[in-house]
C-alpha cells in the first residue's frame, strides 16, 4: 500500500513536469508569435514580420557552431520549423497527447540551442538550463506522465494510440 502510494505521487509529479515543460514552450509560441515584451518586443512579432529567431542564432550563439548557426538566422525556413516545434511540444507536453513525440521535438530543439550556446554554460563546465529541460524531456518520454493532470489515459485507449504506440 505505501509503495503504491509513493508511486502514485512520483506520477503526479512526473504530471506536472511535463504540464510546467508544456507551458514554458507554448508559452514561447505565444510570445514570439503576438510579441507581448517578455522575450519579444512587440515590434519583432512573428505576425508582424519578425524573425523568431534572428536574435538568438545572430548574437547569442558561440563556441565551435557559431558560423552555422549565424547563417540560419532569420531564414524563413528555420523561423517556421521553430515555431512549429514550439507550438507542437507546448500542446502535446500541455494536454498530455503525444507525449513521447512532443518530449523527443522539445529535446532535440533543445539540444540544438544547447549546441548553439558552444556547449560552455556561463556557471558551469557543461551543464545549463538546456541540459536540465533534456534530462526532463528524456523522463517525461520514459514514464506516463500524460495519464497524470492530462488527457494521456483517454489518449492512450484510442484505437490509434494502441495501434501506434509511439503516438502515447
Amino acid at each position: 500500500m505505501l509503495n503504491n502510494m509513493q508511486e502514485n505521487k512520483t506520477s503526479y509529479v512526473w504530471g506536472l513536469l511535463r504540464l510546467s515543460m508544456g507551458l514554458i514552450f507554448f508559452w514561447a509560441f505565444i510570445d514570439k508569435l503576438f510579441g507581448l515584451s517578455f522575450a519579444t518586443k512587440p515590434e519583432q512579432a512573428w505576425l508582424l514580420g519578425g524573425s523568431p529567431t534572428t536574435g538568438f542564432l545572430k548574437f547569442a550563439v558561440h563556441g565551435p557552431f557559431a558560423t552555422f548557426y549565424n547563417s540560419l538566422a532569420g531564414m524563413p525556413i528555420i523561423d517556421w520549423l521553430f515555431m512549429l516545434g514550439l507550438l507542437f511540444v507546448g500542446i502535446t507536453l500541455t494536454f498530455g497527447i503525444f507525449v513521447r513525440l512532443g518530449s523527443l521535438t522539445g529535446a532535440t530543439m533543445l539540444f540544438l540551442m544547447y549546441t548553439a550556446i558552444g556547449i560552455q554554460p556561463a556557471n558551469h563546465p557543461f551543464i545549463d538550463d538546456h541540459f536540465i529541460y533534456i534530462l526532463v524531456m528524456i523522463g517525461l518520454m520514459v514514464s506516463n506522465s500524460g495519464n497524470y493532470l492530462g488527457l494521456g489515459k483517454y489518449w492512450s485507449n484510442t484505437t490509434l494510440v494502441q495501434k501506434f504506440r509511439i503516438l502515447r
